[in-house]
């Protein structure tokens, strides 16, 4: 191994082996996939090499969008990454983060997600967890069940209506934070294809209020499960609809699987206290471009104030600096300053406030964040808006 190993983006060449790599990795036995053998649009993948030119490492910038308070905000979210087991330990998936991050800045993107297997490792490289992806399990007998109502119309959807789907998904997920546009060349399939085993509509008037894709699952005893990938509705009425159809369930598929959206209008409508965590996934956030970051997306209009910290940053050079972050009427920026400030920063404390996962004066005792006898509080305008939620595995 070379004390710096050769980073650059994959060819098609190169495909074979970063298959070989992940499936070491990952101990995947699935058939392998069609786009692992081409170049795909939206991605981006990188490879570190030895000296012998093997591929010793390998990483993917998803190229997505983020929706943050009704902006949509150029993502890197970042996936597959693998290291061969001589090579670990040597600063590989340091060098490859660092050129996926510069790369990606070149292109114009200003966040990034990930789904770590072990934080350490990304902290190490500025990311910090954010936020949780969960699924819970439910006794659909227990969720409530309500007669018709004769306003709504309920029907199985069509590929023909996944258009009215993804438009409805916008709707309920455009003035949240960090959730996936699902905009872009990765969303855009040639062929169109129903999620799933089943999309159940609800509508008004041929409107489309509500949905659940789902997957049946395999018997109908006592262990048989009903998985929705996704539901959700744009009214509280709409929502107690969809629910009475998944209840309908009940007989056949006595557990729901699902991953609920905190907050909205489905998940008030479930019997909260009776789901048990199936599964938990951890995501991390960084700022790949902290003043496009910023700039870019969408802010509480009633917020207003200013704050100067000074950053660090590691692995992205161009977020080092001081900072003055100014907020007014609904927009955003953040601008170099000279000097340093009192209040100091970790590009992982950036993370937290960006995200809303933590107030400053949770960061500063974190260690992420050091005050020269100054409270930290103004740095809160950082997390305005709200939590970050993501509901998209990558």
């Amino acid at each position: 191994m070379p004390a710096t190993p050769h980073v650059r983006e994959l060819t098609t060449d190169d495909l074979d082996a970063a298959w070989d790599l992940g499936r070491l990795a990952f101990g995947n036995t699935s058939e392998r996939a069609a786009s692992t053998r081409i170049v795909v649009p939206g991605m981006t993948r990188w490879g570190a090499f030895d000296d012998a030119g093997r591929l010793v490492g390998k990483a993917v910038d998803l190229h997505h969008d983020q929706w943050w308070s009704g902006q949509a905000v150029s993502a890197a979210d970042v996936a597959g990454v693998a290291v061969a087991p001589e090579a670990r330990g040597r600063g590989v998936a340091r060098a490859l983060l660092t050129a996926l991050l510069r790369g990606a800045r070149e292109r114009g993107a200003a966040v990034s997600a990930l789904y770590p297997t072990v934080a350490a490792p990304y902290r190490a490289c500025g990311w910090e967890t954010a936020g949780v992806l969960r699924t819970v399990d439910l006794p659909t007998a227990v969720l409530p069940r309500h007669r018709p109502d004769p306003r709504f119309a309920v029907r199985a959807g069509t590929v023909a209506d996944l258009p009215a789907v993804a438009a409805l998904y916008e709707r309920v997920t455009r003035h949240r934070n960090g959730l996936l546009t699902r905009r872009g060349e990765l969303f855009d399939a040639p062929d169109p294809a129903l999620p799933g085993d089943g999309l159940t509509l609800v509508e008004v008037g041929g409107e489309l209020v509500a949905y659940a894709s789902w997957q049946r699952g395999r018997g109908y005893g006592a262990d048989s499960v009903l998985t929705v990938d996704e539901a959700l509705a744009v009214t509280a009425e709409a929502a107690r609809e969809l629910v009475g159809v998944l209840a309908s369930w009940a007989s056949v598929a006595p557990t729901l699987r699902l991953c609920p959206l905190d907050g909205d209008a489905v998940s008030t409508c479930l019997p909260s206290e009776s789901a048990r965590e199936h599964e938990r996934d951890l995501w991390m956030h960084r700022p790949v471009d902290v003043a496009r970051a910023v700039g870019a997306r969408g802010w509480p209009a009633h917020v207003r104030g200013f704050v100067d910290f000074s950053l660090a940053d590691p692995l992205a050079e161009w977020n080092t600096g001081t900072w003055r972050l100014a907020v007014a009427d609904g927009a955003a920026e953040m601008v170099r300053v000279a000097g340093d400030a009192d209040l100091r920063l970790d590009v992982r404390g950036f993370a937290l406030l960006y995200t809303g996962a933590a107030s400053a004066r949770s960061v500063a005792q974190a260690g992420l964040l050091h005050a020269a006898g100054v409270a930290p509080d103004a740095l809160d305008l950082l997390g305005a808006g709200g939590p970050a939620q993501v509901l998209d595995y990558f």
